[in-house]
């Protein structure tokens, strides 16, 4: 498991076929169930955080860092803001500038015409559907 070690328990197909509730257990429709079971000190760690997930106050917090991650990559994916295109620290500050400037114009507008900003995926075959729709 992505180099961590744990014990992998692999279930026979022809043990998990029969049995009445095997879609609650696995979503495999030929092979059988597979259970990976950490260390019981990482465990008990991933328990206690999922614990903790369960809190408003940390859902409060996850919201803030979601904001800022959704505008971080906005910036990235508009402005290409990965890589200057200048260099000197006069024109790349200039550039940054530029781009906040830009983000916040897209945002006024999507605010102004009631768009909202966030995509949603939509799969190919959708796509392919809303095109020969138009």
């Amino acid at each position: 498991m992505r180099g961590t070690k744990a014990i992998v328990i692999k279930f026979d197909k022809e043990t998990c076929r029969p049995c009445p509730v095997r879609d609650q257990c696995t979503r495999s429709k030929t092979g059988g169930r597979t259970l990976s079971l950490q260390p019981r000190e990482l465990q008990e760690v991933l328990d206690h955080a999922r614990l903790q997930q369960g809190d408003e106050q940390w859902r409060a917090k996850y919201g803030t860092r979601a904001g800022i991650e959704g505008t971080i990559h906005q910036a990235v994916a508009v402005t290409g803001m990965r890589r200057a295109r200048y260099l000197g620290l006069q024109k790349t500050h200039l550039e940054h500038v530029f781009s906040a400037v830009a983000l916040n114009l897209i945002r006024l507008d999507a605010w102004w015409n009631g768009h909202p900003l966030d995509r949603t995926r939509v799969s190919h075959l959708a796509r392919l559907d809303l095109s020969l729709a138009a």
